[in-house]
């Protein structure tokens, strides 16, 4: 992948300009408590801001012997220390029946789970949840309670139907749905625990209670309640908190995902305003590697703002410390940057998010809050986002894996100003201004041809003090590019207005052209490649950390397994030896990979390389020599895989390498 050059805590001087280039060094997960932070106060924030979390595993966790210690290093209560930390306002969700209705077999036919078996998650049923805010309301913190309406996770990609409402005509379910919700609110509020804000329904882009509150359907064979049954379920969810005791004065929040998509917002929204629906919050969920810039972010909110006035809150967002995979299932981090900003996947880096998505929300008329999705999810035996599967997710808690304070947590504190820790572990959090660039978020390689002038950019993306990535403006130094007229490599250097680092530009002088354009597929797109095979299998993917160099790759993955071959065409090229290299990484376990060159001589003509994945982030360069006789030449990639096979290749080139 193209590395994500984390945060230096110990910074080295500029280095000299003999060809080094100023990185920075990632941090071990080990040390991520001992870093030393600062965040930037935010102006102007209401002291109202709901400074959020949602910790729906912490009974689970607690119950499998998780453990949470405070900046002093001794075990503490987890509301007390987020409470200390600036939080104010808990989030948790609530599932109907968080039970498997059958048994659960792996892929070799192993039992895993009995049918009633909980489903793991944090097993967030009504007793669970009435058990985690009543501490909430001890500890004196708010409490928002997020109803799914399903036995499981809902989010715009599954919205199953609970299994005791599945039998129910559509008129039952909406009675069902106002009964269930107003009683669970008034079950609360007997235990001592009322909810003070209430999301009737988890990112709700494809609607809920499928198929009765489904929107769309890809499957013309599925009859689903469309926009008119989902404003009624809606609705009954609305009426459900109202006539709970108490319920005229608890916040209702409607909540989908993709903050950054007004078209969403706008289809949805208009027509919940159109069927009156009795709502206070618009809730968004906003990470920023899966939803876009915090630009995009900023500009729906000021489109809700004008065309529903109503109050907004980002009710999810997160971002990962370090990019390390605690327990080898994998995570569902991936690293945001873009073309004009990012983030370094640091401990600073997350709290520089955190930071800029409070300034972002409370920026907006009517922006009110902002939570992170399970601050609270530490490595921890038997506490899995499900009973048979691991933890994705424990690389973007606010907690190091084993349960320490991180210093990103002051952030609810720092963002007024106030807070400032340092922990035992010789980690710190302060308030800081003014951030300074102190590394290129990425190598900067261009190449040209001798005697000519290399196309050098204006404007590079720098990582700050903050550990966020900028697009920045830079000047570079003189050069006689007419004297190059050998193969050689310049170290240029850049220089940026108001600072003393220094950025290196490397600039590969050389005749060998690589014949594929948009080798590293940075365009998006497919261009001038073929594929034979599924679209749905294969793909280019957007993700930084599944790249080699750029952002953008060849990605492959299918529940089955498959066969596939993208291919593309060369004509019209001189004759001679070209060498075809492709970089690859993957999971395993695939029949076959295979480098391909065919067509390149009289007869029909095929060399291969077996390409062979080890490992996520294990990159490999596979090669082939091509003798071109004719003019012209086929390359590709052939796939034959098993089902969950998966992988990505990047940085493609086809070179002449000698006559």
């Amino acid at each position: 992948m193209k590395k994500s050059f984390c945060r230096c805590f110990c910074m080295a001087s500029v280095l000299a300009l003999q060809g080094a280039v100023l990185f920075a060094f990632p941090a071990p997960q080990k040390d991520a408590v001992k870093q030393k932070i600062t965040v930037e106060p935010v102006a102007g924030l209401s002291e109202d801001f709901m400074c959020g979390v949602d910790v729906s595993m912490v009974d689970q966790i607690e119950k499998s012997g998780g453990k949470f210690y405070n900046a002093d290093g001794k075990e503490e209560d987890v509301f007390k220390i987020l409470k200390d930390h600036g939080v104010n306002y808990i989030r948790i969700r609530l599932w109907n029946n968080p039970t498997y209705e059958e048994d659960q077999y792996d892929k070799n036919g192993k039992l895993v789970a009995k049918k009633g078996d909980k489903m793991g998650g944090g097993n967030n049923d009504l007793e669970t949840d009435i058990r985690i805010a009543c501490r909430v309301k001890e500890a004196g913190l708010k409490f928002m309670l997020d109803f799914h309406y399903s036995d499981f996770w809902a989010d715009p990609g599954k919205q199953y139907m609970p299994q005791d409402w599945k039998k129910l005509s559509a008129k039952e379910l909406e009675a069902s749905v106002e009964k269930f919700t107003r009683e669970t609110i008034d079950a609360f509020t007997a235990a001592g625990a009322a909810p003070d804000s209430v999301q009737i329904g988890n990112e709700l882009n494809s609607g809920f209670m499928w198929p009765v509150g489904q929107l769309w359907s890809s499957d013309p064979n599925v009859k689903i309640g469309g926009m008119k049954e989902f404003t009624r379920l809606l609705d009954r969810a609305s009426n459900g908190v109202r006539t709970a005791k108490g319920g005229e004065n608890i916040k209702i929040v409607v909540h989908l995902a993709d903050g950054g998509r007004q078209e969403l917002y706008k289809w949805i929204f208009d027509e919940v305003k159109k069927a009156k629906i009795d709502y206070d919050i618009i809730g968004l969920s906003f990470y920023p590697y899966w939803h876009g810039s915090m630009d995009d972010l900023k500009a729906n909110m000021e489109m809700c703002a004008k065309r529903y006035g109503k109050e907004m809150a980002v009710v999810e967002t997160a971002y990962a410390f370090t990019e390390e995979d605690g327990d080898f299932q994998g995570n569902a981090f991936q690293v945001y940057s873009d073309d004009a900003h990012g983030y370094v996947p640091s401990v600073q880096g997350q709290a520089t998010e955190l930071r800029d998505i409070i300034a972002a929300v409370s920026s907006i008329k009517g922006g009110c809050g902002v939570f992170w999705w399970e601050a609270d999810s530490i490595l921890c035996k038997g506490a899995h986002l499900s009973s048979i599967e691991g933890n994705t997710w424990e690389n973007q808690a606010l907690f190091s894996f084993d349960g320490k304070a991180l210093p990103s947590l002051a952030v609810w504190n720092l963002v007024y100003g106030r807070g400032e820790v340092e922990n035992v572990w010789g980690g710190s959090a302060k308030v800081g201004r003014g951030a300074v660039p102190y590394a290129l978020a990425e190598p900067l390689v261009v190449t040209v041809k001798p005697g000519k002038t290399p196309n050098l950019p204006k404007e590079v993306k720098l990582v700050f003090s903050d550990d966020s990535e900028r697009l920045t403006s830079v000047t570079w130094e003189a050069h006689d590019w007419a004297g190059e007229t050998k193969e050689n490599k310049v170290n240029l250097a850049g220089k940026v207005e108001g600072c003393d680092f220094i950025p290196i530009a490397t600039v590969e002088v050389t005749e060998r052209e690589n014949l594929v354009d948009d080798s590293s597929f940075e365009s998006g797109k497919f261009g001038a490649w073929k594929l034979n095979g599924s679209g749905t299998a294969c793909y280019i993917e957007n993700n930084k950390g599944n790249a080699h160099t750029g952002k953008w790759t060849y990605k492959y993955w299918l529940a089955s397994g498959f066969k596939s071959i993208l291919s593309r065409d060369f004509k019209d090229i001189p004759n001679g030896v070209y060498r075809l290299s492709v970089w690859a990484m993957g999971g395993g376990g695939e029949n076959n990979i295979r480098l391909f060159a065919a067509n390149y001589g009289d007869g029909k003509n095929q060399i291969t390389s077996k390409i062979t994945n080890t490992g996520w982030q294990d990159w490999h360069k596979y090669e082939i020599e091509i003798p071109v006789t004719n003019g012209r030449a086929t390359i590709g990639i052939y796939l034959d895989t098993n089902p969950d096979c998966w992988g990505n290749f990047d940085d493609v080139e086809f070179i002449k390498v000698r006559d």
